[in-house]
């Protein structure tokens, strides 16, 4: 690895962690001609499945699209960035657990929706409005029928 500082390309680990449960390290590295110390993460490349668009275009995955989408759900909703990335991160899993060459856009869709459901209703609400192409009020009132269908009631 070469230093970010020098460029050196001698430079020790000094510390390991896993992060991303699990799905990358993070290492902490000291230059072993500057001294001087860095961090860098490394991470597992595994090819995902293609995306199938509704209209039959084929893409390859992109984490930051995801994320952008499942931002503008939450967005002013109490939400920490973690959950977000726990979503992402099952979504990916989902993805790589499917062995599918292709996968539908929809199938995402259905999995974001199912843990945006689980953490934040106004957040589903949302996505679904966009995911679904809500069309008028009607459909957003059927979809928050679901929703409360699904609640379980105190008891």
């Amino acid at each position: 690895m070469y230093c970010p500082f020098c460029n050196a390309n001698d430079s020790k680990v000094t510390d390991s962690r896993l992060i991303r449960e699990g799905n990358q390290v993070r290492r902490r590295r000291e230059c072993l001609i500057c001294k001087e110390r860095f961090t860098t993460y490394e991470t597992a490349e595994l090819t995902l499945p293609q995306i199938v668009k509704r209209d039959g275009r084929r893409d390859r995955f992109n984490e930051d699209k995801l994320r952008a989408g499942i931002q503008r759900a939450l967005e002013k909703r109490p939400v920490s960035a973690i959950q977000v990335d726990l979503i992402i991160n099952s979504v990916i899993r989902k993805m790589r657990a499917f062995g599918e060459k292709e996968i539908l856009s929809s199938q995402l869709g259905e999995w974001v929706m199912e843990s945006l459901r689980n953490l934040d209703p106004v957040a589903y609400v949302r996505f679904a409005s966009v995911y679904r192409s809500f069309q008028d009020i009607k459909e957003f009132h059927e979809e928050i029928n679901r929703l409360q269908d699904l609640e379980p009631t105190p008891e």
